[in-house]
């Protein structure tokens, strides 16, 4: 059995045991068990591949219908497999539905080495991106979770790859609910069965060696609702399937339903180097390890020296400080994948690993409402210093705007004129009409500047302009006017 007495009473006989499950609308922690010990991801690990797969082909650099050589490296990777000959050629997409489907190795070294040159050097990539989203305790050596001693992850992480993977590529990410698909005059089923076990999953991935056991990372949009949630160390694909389902049952009813909350996964900016807080740590896979924080450094100290600016910490310093609250939006990704974290996983920022520190702040002085308003900060690299000479915009709400698009909130009603004229200009289209304006908002120590987009008929055209303001590495949400 995968457990034993239930959720909640994960069984001490099994090691390869974790589970995680998280409310994406605003970070909440469902349910958590050994979340942040070492598990090897085994062909979750091909979540990664796809993440930069999607990236590639978002930027123009590959494109579905590409044919990719098939080199003798690739053809020899042992299954499960689609049984490429050396010398043939695959295409991106169907590589692609093979990964989701199949699971396919074969498939995903030959992703790897068209992308980015041999599998060794994709490897890399992998890490570094999986670093930048936060995931600060995986390690990638292959492109496909073939056994390897110094590839390790943990439950949260992969959570956090999950998230990003639905929010940063929306135009993609159908993919993942493929139930089958035919290649080449063979009908390819999902591996996945919990896709047609549980109302509302769109996704993501299974994942087995023997030494991990079964994984399984699960997304689900239902009534609202948004959950992520992952399993490691399942003792069968069903016994596995079974518990996945079992933690939906139980916890979807206590998430929340907030459609109009964030976009909570921002795209790390490529041009911004982030440290790993856990280079030094011991690679040996499922070990659970939790050293104390030695550098004694705050995740918000250590977001600022990434961006080599304080202003976050400045301005939060002038917010009081409640001594509880509900979290939501940013901070609660952060306090749910970073913060709530042993302290040896201190990691430079959760999903959000380029943004500023959220700046919290009450309205009209009720604790219980701060956080969302301020939690979209836009990144330094794409904001950089602050315009003299800015060009006049709308400082009251447009009227006839019914949803509107924050980007930040700053102390400097000039700052988020700023902000919001080059986030227009980097987006381009999809803000073409959209009209710019700040909202002051008092917070009982000073005056914070909402940066704002209206002009938004729908939520569906607010979100697809959050969309394109995440693609050019800022944060944002849409909210109901």
């Amino acid at each position: 059995m995968l457990l034993s007495g239930g959720v909640g009473k994960a069984s001490a006989v099994n090691p390869k045991y974790a589970g995680f499950v998280i409310d994406a609308n605003n970070g909440k922690v469902l349910y958590q068990d050994r979340a942040d010990e070492y598990r090897y991801p085994a062909s979750l690990t091909k979540m990664m591949t796809l993440y930069l797969t999607f990236e590639a082909l978002q930027s123009g650099k590959i494109h579905k219908n590409d044919a990719m050589p098939v080199s003798a490296y690739a053809s020899a990777r042992p299954p499960s497999k689609l049984g490429l000959r050396p010398g043939s050629t695959l295409t991106v997409e169907e590589a692609i539905l093979s990964l989701v489907t199949k699971s396919a190795n074969d498939a995903a070294v030959v992703l790897a080495e068209y992308i980015g040159g041999s599998e060794a050097a994709f490897a890399r990539r992998m890490t570094d991106k999986a670093h930048r989203l936060g995931m600060s305790r995986t390690e990638f050596r292959n492109a496909n979770g073939l056994p390897n001693a110094d590839q390790h992850t943990t439950a949260r992480d992969m959570t956090t790859l999950g998230i990003a993977l639905r929010e940063h590529f929306p135009e993609y990410y159908d993919y993942f609910s493929t139930r089958s698909f035919s290649f080449r005059g063979r009908r390819i089923g999902n591996h996945n069965r919990v896709l047609n076990r549980y109302d509302g999953v769109d996704g993501i991935k299974t994942g087995y060696i023997n030494a991990s056991g079964f994984n399984l990372v699960t997304s689900v949009h239902k009534d609202g609702k948004s959950v992520v949630a992952a399993v490691f160390g399942g003792t069968s694909g069903r016994s596995r399937d079974d518990h996945m389902v079992d933690l939906l049952k139980r916890y979807m009813p206590l998430a929340s339903r907030r459609d109009t909350g964030p976009l909570i996964a921002a795209q790390p900016n490529p041009n911004v180097l982030v440290a790993s807080a856990d280079v030094d740590l011991p690679k040996r896979g499922p070990v659970p390890d939790f050293r104390p924080n030695e550098g004694g450094i705050s995740i918000n100290d250590r977001i600022a020296m990434a961006y080599g600016s304080d202003d976050g910490d400045r301005i939060a310093a002038r917010m009081p400080t409640p001594t509880a609250r509900p979290l939501m939006g940013r901070d609660a990704i952060r306090a749910a994948l970073v913060e709530e974290r042993p302290a040896a996983s201190s990691a430079v920022a959760a999903i959000l690993p380029l943004a500023r520190p959220a700046v919290a702040r009450p309205a009209k002085g009720s604790a219980a409402s701060l956080i969302r308003e301020a939690s979209a900060n836009v990144d330094v690299q794409a904001t950089g210093s602050v315009a003299q000479n800015v060009p006049a915009m709308a400082v009251r709400q447009p009227k006839d705007s019914a949803w509107v698009v924050q980007i930040a909130a700053t102390d400097s009603a000039t700052q988020a004129m700023t902000m919001l004229k080059q986030a227009k200009s980097s987006v381009g289209q999809q803000l073409a009409e959209a009209e710019p304006f700040t909202e002051s908002v008092s917070t009982g120590g000073g005056t914070l500047y909402r940066a704002r987009f209206a002009g938004f008929d729908t939520k569906d055209q607010a979100w697809k302009a959050c969309a394109a303001l995440k693609r050019s590495s800022y944060n944002c949400y849409a909210v109901a006017n």
